[in-house]
């Protein structure tokens, strides 16, 4: 599954939400014996792939939340959970909402997650996230005290990078962390960001294909690098643990919005001379890609 470029289209069909905040009731009861057996077969299987993959703290997420394979999750159970971890909560929105919306949730501690869940034809892509990946894919990562301030401290930032025309270079940080970052620990290279975790097959591609480079992660050059919102990633940018996040919600962003303004931007595969390279990839996998479009 792949997420739109920005955080706010539209809401789709159903149109602009009766509330300000774009937030609707779940509506736990009205999930079909279908939509649940999606969430069990979606929920069974990353629980197979993902020991050995997954950081610490996901996995350590995952067990105090205790989500259910049998059923999706209902949020106000989560709330309750994540309330008493960290502050935090779900909310449910209908889709993809406006970036001043999700920011605004995000500086208050709300997570605003899709109600909605894939068809059983759309296991493996879907355009907008769905329950799975913003519940499976993020709400774990929410238990940890870094990860919940890091989130905050991004909302916080959304909302001062749209007053001053920057959103896109932010949104980069945010998309090469929180949805597709990767982290050292003791084991070896482990992933954390939801939408990886909650994609059967980039859960494998991220770590074990050679195609990717996988790169020391440093601020201004991830500001600097667009990134595949079609396909795997061409590039995964990796903390030496997850603490670095924190020291991130701790810097002025007006300084750095400055001097990349000034600089090209980069394409989502290059490698730099001053990249502290973990594995230079092969790129074989985006340029078969690339060779049978051509065709």
């Amino acid at each position: 599954m792949k997420l739109n470029e920005k955080h706010g289209a539209a809401a789709g069909a159903a149109g602009r939400p009766e509330r300000a905040d774009w937030t609707i009731d779940q509506g736990w009861e009205q999930y079909s014996a279908e939509e649940h057996g999606v969430w069990k077969t979606l929920f069974e299987r990353q629980c197979k792939l993902l020991p050995g993959r997954a950081c610490d703290e996901f996995v350590r997420g995952m067990s105090e939340l205790t989500m259910d394979a049998h059923q999706i999750p209902d949020f106000r159970r989560l709330s309750d959970l994540l309330m008493k971890r960290t502050g935090w909560q779900v909310v449910a929105v209908p889709g993809l909402v406006p970036d001043e919306v999700f920011f605004e949730h995000l500086a208050n501690r709300r997570f605003p997650a899709g109600q909605f869940i894939r068809k059983p034809e759309q296991l493996d892509y879907l355009e907008e996230p769905d329950v799975f990946h913003d519940v499976f894919g993020h709400v774990p990562m929410l238990v940890n005290p870094v990860i919940a301030d890091y989130i905050q401290a991004y909302g916080v930032g959304g909302l001062r990078a749209q007053q001053l025309g920057v959103l896109p270079q932010l949104a980069r940080v945010y998309w090469y962390t929180v949805e597709f970052g990767l982290v050292q620990q003791r084991e070896g290279l482990r992933l954390y960001g939801a939408g990886i975790a909650s994609s059967f097959t980039e859960s494998v591609f991220c770590l074990d294909d050679p195609s990717p480079n996988r790169i020391g992660f440093e601020l201004e050059r991830v500001m600097r690098t667009r990134y595949r919102i079609d396909d795997f990633q061409e590039s995964y940018f990796v903390l030496d643990n997850l603490e670095q996040l924190l020291e991130l919600a701790d810097i002025d962003f007006a300084p750095l919005y400055e001097r990349v303004s000034r600089q090209s931007e980069l394409v989502p595969g290059d490698v730099l001379p001053g990249d502290r390279v973990i594995t230079r990839g092969t790129g074989t996998y985006h340029r078969a890609k690339q060779q049978s479009q051509e065709r």
